[in-house]
């Protein structure tokens, strides 16, 4: 009930427009505002925002809390870590989740994402 228009709605790939957002949400310490996005009429994935900026951990305590979330709702994770940034990526079900972090002080911030799984025929590739 609380979701609004988004001035600017976002396109990803595959049509998903994101020209939802709901209320600001508390979470691992942070505040994370939902964005919904849709195709073919129908919300194909959710994506919780937070800035990180001015955090002198980037968001790194926001990050091993929501990482410690998902091993416990869904088990062990397919992570990836780079210099400034991590991710970490599970399936269940026909939804994909993950958790990414950049750490860059300019644009330090943490998402979780909901989205719903795509498989692909191997002949369409």
């Amino acid at each position: 009930p609380s979701a609004e228009r988004v001035a600017r709605p976002q396109r990803l790939a595959g049509g998903l427009l994101g020209s939802w957002h709901g209320a600001p949400q508390a979470l691992a310490g942070l505040v994370f505002e939902p964005t919904f996005f849709f195709a073919d009429a129908q919300l194909r994935r959710v994506e919780y925002a937070a800035s990180a900026q001015g955090l002198p951990d980037g968001g790194g305590a926001a990050f091993a809390e929501l990482l410690q979330w998902g091993r416990g709702a869904f088990g062990a994770e397919l992570a990836a870590n780079d210099p400034g940034s991590a991710y970490a990526a599970w399936s269940s079900g026909e939804m994909d989740v993950y958790v990414q972090r950049v750490g860059d002080p300019r644009r330090a911030s943490v998402r979780l994402v909901y989205k719903q799984r795509q498989l692909r025929d191997g002949s369409e590739l």
